[in-house]
């Protein structure tokens, strides 16, 4: 049984978060920055001189009266919902009181359309968390097998596997540009090129140490075993331009290699492997699917400006002239930890959530642990 009032007092509470969500984004104050920028794509030197920059400019335009059209709109159905199921209310209308079947049928429709507004608003509400400078691009998303092992190795293979069937659930593109697989089964690192909308915003917070507590399936006298893998997760950077970043050439090393597969066995009898190194921070890119050495050294320097870029943000720095930061795989750094023994339970540390069902996160199933994560990171 659906009742007005109760419906009504949801209705209340959405209302309050979309528009203390729109006071938050405060559209009056980016209209005035839209102006600006219109006035600066009257000229046409502009599309002329600079394209890029005026195309830019033009996508900002356009994603901010989408937002504020999403946003209005959104309040708009809320408001006429809200006083639609207001006339429904009466004294009695949540007293037991027999309603009609037309009533009965109404309020079904209001209560259907609420959840869709609801919907939308957790849709538009997680986009507002995802307004950083890189969120909307795609994403590289690196695993390396940490202390602990084979068992380490199967963790980092297990920790892909989840990451590409989050993919699929999103409807992301996941390719690997690079693996690096063991004769054991597991691998020692894997590198993911994610294409998709706020693929770098979504995954940005799973970057960090992750913790693996289980049975060891490699022990004889089945001991229980902790495993670690680190997840590096970076913005793709298109355009390969070195010389903004002050990088001197000479500060780059390329070595060729044969991709090899599990054991080492080598599975292209020619070099067409690429690594680049950046000497002065010791940030290294590899890729090694593409067939041809020419498009490898090409995603492994897509790879590399992604990782100094990011260094780059970290740092706040106009340069690179300091050591690589580096965050060890082992105790005491972990961001989530997986428990499948003694008990089953998944818990983010950053966030504090636990989540008992273990095997549907493994099974790509992030969406708590990510958005949970990016409103933590807005709020603190």
């Amino acid at each position: 049984m659906v009742f007005a009032r109760e419906l009504k007092e949801k209705l209340i509470e959405l209302k309050a978060k979309i528009h203390q969500t729109m006071d938050y984004l405060n559209f009056h104050q980016k209209e005035k920055e839209i102006r600006n920028l219109e006035r600066q794509l009257q000229n046409q030197q502009l599309w002329q001189t600079q394209p890029e920059k005026a195309e830019k400019l033009q996508e900002e335009i356009n994603s901010f009266k989408t937002r504020k059209q999403n946003w209005q709109k959104l309040a708009q159905d809320t408001d006429e919902l809200f006083l639609l199921a207001e006339e429904l209310e009466s004294p009695d209308s949540d007293a037991g009181t027999k309603i009609s079947p037309e009533e009965e049928q109404l309020l079904q429709e209001i209560s259907q359309e609420y959840q869709a507004l609801k919907v939308k608003y957790q849709k538009l509400e997680l986009e507002v968390y995802l307004s950083k400078k890189y969120d909307k691009r795609n994403a590289i998303l690196l695993i390396y097998a940490g202390a602990g092992g084979i068992d380490a190795q199967n963790w980092a293979k297990m920790l892909l596997r989840m990451y590409q069937r989050y993919c699929e659930r999103k409807k992301f593109s996941a390719r690997l540009i690079e693996i690096n697989e063991t004769s054991e089964g597991g691998i020692k690192s894997a590198t993911l090129e994610i294409k998709g909308k706020y693929a770098y915003g979504l995954l940005k917070n799973e970057a960090g140490v992750h913790r693996l507590i289980r049975i060891s399936p490699y022990s004889a006298q089945a001991l229980r075993h902790t495993s670690f893998a680190l997840v590096e997760v970076l913005p793709q950077i298109e355009k390969v331009d070195l010389s903004h970043f002050k990088i001197n050439p000479q500060d780059i090393k390329i070595d060729t290699f044969k991709a090899s597969g599990p054991g080492g066995q080598n599975v292209n009898r020619r070099e067409t492997a690429i690594r680049i190194t950046h000497l002065p921070t010791g940030l290294q890119a590899s890729s090694q699917q593409e067939r041809s050495q020419s498009q490898n050294r090409e995603k492994a320097m897509q790879l590399l400006l992604s990782k100094i870029v990011n260094l780059l943000e970290k740092r706040n720095l106009e340069k690179i002239d300091a050591l690589k930061e580096k965050v060890s795989p082992e105790w005491g750094n972990q961001i989530r930890t997986y428990v499948l023994h003694p008990y089953k339970q998944v818990r983010d540390h950053r966030t504090k959530i636990e989540i008992p069902n273990v095997a549907k996160v493994l099974d790509g199933d992030l969406d708590e642990l990510i958005e949970a994560n990016l409103k933590f990171k807005k709020n603190n």
